[in-house]
């Protein structure tokens, strides 16, 4: 049988899921994808955690200790969540040694409510890499404008970071710049480059849902001919920005220093629209040195049915130049829809984070009280979460 997975990752893509939970972990799920699928890194939101602790009964004796220790909601979310963050770490720690330390990656994501407050992030971002004590961990921080500065202070620290919720091209290039400038602190700080890492996650099917629907609206031919693309070709210029900065001469003095490039990661590659391929966000985005994130059920589809077909984003710059050149012209304003999906994307996980925060809430009462399954309280909850914010 053909094995398309390894074809995929043969072409320079390495292979993530988009998921993690404590059953996935004790069932030896995740470490059977690791083996089996060519799968190098997880990725986890606020939404995977509140959906992960209202299904899986091996969360119960936890809950129950917090509960008689009587610790607060958002302390126990936090131990909740990095107990299982820290497991994965261990099960895809030979892929991490495997690659000299660039895959091998699990990510976890600050508290979302802390979006547009940079110290706090920071302080986040190292309570998390503290607690987690993994080397082969990711701390997730959004690239908001406070995310920014963030982002270059944690790098500044030695601590691996995962930039995500990036939709645009110009947000894109300064996610590159906080990145060069925090591994520029970090080296001046004494830290050894070649084992800090990043990817910045420029979020795919999220853009086509937004620019279909505008184009729905205007209705016209032209209009509806564009579905489907803008997301695409988003991305494609995203990596043609990557290839600029990773190779000029300011990253060239960093890469002699020992560091890793930012890997560009696609995420949100789950489509949306059942009437596109559901693999077309693998097979459109294929070029050495990238990272897509997948659910498990992509993952599947890919080895089933997936066409890797060489590299297909070099090269395809000005086709996707035209694509953005004819939404204009249809009255699609792409500043606006990026604008619109970077508020939107910090206000769903926030939502999710506070449905997670209420389901544990929940369940920690229902310890107290001596209920047998105290986390199927938070069923409700994170049912609500998954609705509010979706796959990554």
């Amino acid at each position: 049988m053909t094995d398309r997975l390894g074809e995929l990752s043969a072409a320079g893509v390495a292979i993530w899921l988009d998921d993690l939970s404590r059953t996935r972990l004790s069932s030896g799920g995740l470490d059977q994808l690791r083996r089996e699928k060519h799968l190098v890194g997880v990725t986890s939101n606020p939404t995977i955690f509140a959906k992960a602790l209202s299904d899986a009964d091996e969360y119960n004796w936890q809950l129950k200790d917090l509960a008689t220790r009587g610790l607060e909601v958002e302390e126990a979310v936090r131990l909740l969540t990095t107990y299982d963050v820290r497991w994965a770490c261990d099960v895809m720690r030979p892929a991490y040694d495997g690659s000299a330390g660039v895959d091998g990656r699990v990510s976890i994501e600050v508290d979302p409510r802390l979006a547009h407050e940079t110290e706090k992030t920071v302080a986040e971002a190292k309570g998390l890499w503290w607690l987690i004590d993994r080397p082969n961990l990711f701390i997730k921080i959004p690239a908001t404008e406070a995310g920014l500065p963030a982002i270059t202070a944690t790098l500044a620290e030695g601590i691996s970071v995962n930039v995500t919720l990036i939709f645009g091209l110009d947000r894109y290039s300064q996610v590159m710049e906080a990145f060069l400038a925090g591994l520029e602190q970090a080296k001046a700080n004494g830290h050894d480059l070649s084992k800090i890492g990043s990817v910045a996650s420029f979020f795919v099917s999220r853009v086509d849902s937004e620019v279909d629907k505008r184009l729905e609206k205007i209705g016209s031919d032209e209009a509806k001919a564009l579905r489907g693309k803008a997301a695409i070709a988003n991305a494609k210029l995203a990596y043609e920005r990557y290839g600029e900065v990773f190779s000029s001469d300011r990253w060239q003095a960093l890469a002699d220093a020992g560091a890793h490039p930012q890997r560009p990661l696609w995420a949100s590659t789950s489509t949306k629209n059942p009437d596109y391929r559901d693999v077309v966000y693998v097979e459109e985005l294929i070029a050495p040195g990238t990272v897509n994130t997948m659910p498990e059920s992509v993952i599947h589809a890919y080895a089933d049915h997936g066409e890797t077909r060489g590299d297909t984003i070099t090269g395809s710059y000005d086709e996707a130049r035209k694509v953005f050149t004819d939404l204009e012209a249809a009255g699609v304003d792409m500043t606006d829809v990026i604008g619109v999906l970077e508020r939107e994307g910090v206000e769903k996980f926030e939502a999710s984070w506070l449905e997670l925060l209420d389901g544990v809430r929940n369940s920690l009462q229902a310890a107290r009280q001596g209920i047998g399954a105290p986390n199927k309280a938070a069923k409700g909850n994170a049912q609500a979460a998954e609705r509010a914010g979706g796959n990554a």
